[in-house]
């Protein structure tokens, strides 16, 4: 069984965005939602964050997709 590591947590939205990245280059993620599974199911949860994992053995090849994303996070917007 392959196993999952994840590579980032933050707002629905951003983890989104670098699921969206990431399966561009043909790299499978897995998304951990809390807070949506909680409202889902009738109750709620603390927090507002998201997980993004993907196979340990993709990490090597998702390693600039993730990097040019962080890089983007911080970059000043105009």
């Amino acid at each position: 069984m392959k196993e999952h590591i994840k590579v980032y947590t933050g707002t629905t939205i951003l983890a989104n965005r670098l699921a969206f990245l990431l399966d561009e280059a043909k790299i499978a993620t897995l998304l951990k939602d809390d807070r949506e599974s909680g409202r889902l199911a009738g109750f709620g949860t603390t927090g507002a964050s998201s997980e993004l994992f993907i196979y340990k053995s993709d990490l090597e090849d998702a390693q600039k997709v993730i990097n040019d994303f962080k890089e983007e996070l911080n970059s000043p917007q105009e």
